[in-house]
């Protein structure tokens, strides 16, 4: 542990919060690499839509990662987000690597989106019990991310 900027939490919670962020950092970064894996590969009707709409997804994903580390560090932890990290420690399901048709990519990474965000639904209520509102706060900013770039990947598939 490193010094804490925080006040008002003891160092039982500080320590439990920093688990929770890094478990969450874990599988932001897993999700991140599977939209620029879909970003890089996929081909069909729409493609340039999805493409474009996955490079943005891919900068919000960076920037809740980023929210997430940030508070591991200010809470006197390490931000452990190195894809070696995340590889070991994420609760995604793999990406698969041979995926093309845009429609297996877009069904992919909905239920990948919704299973994060079951995660950090999840990781606000432990927020809330552990007394600790501003990581409450953090996980809800990132849970609305998660949805909303959910419902902007999922509505590009075939109705």
């Amino acid at each position: 542990m490193t010094e804490a900027f925080v006040s008002g939490l003891d160092d039982q919670t500080r320590h439990k919060m920093i688990d929770l962020l890094n478990e969450r950092l874990a599988d932001m970064v897993a999700l991140t690499l599977a939209v620029k894996q879909a970003h890089w590969n996929l081909k069909g009707p729409g493609f340039i839509g999805v493409h474009e709409l996955l490079d943005d997804v891919a900068d919000r994903m960076r920037e809740s990662a980023d929210l997430m580390a940030e508070r591991a560090v200010i809470m006197g932890g390490h931000a452990k987000g190195t894809a070696e990290e995340a590889s070991a420690k994420t609760t995604i399901e793999p990406y698969p690597l041979e995926l093309v048709d845009i429609d297996g990519h877009i069904s992919a990474l909905t239920d990948r989106f919704k299973k994060t965000g079951a995660l950090v639904r999840e990781a606000i209520e432990k927020a809330s019990d552990a007394g600790d509102a501003d990581t409450e706060d953090l996980f809800t900013e990132v849970s609305r991310t998660l949805d909303k770039d959910a419902w902007f990947i999922g509505s590009n598939a075939k109705v």
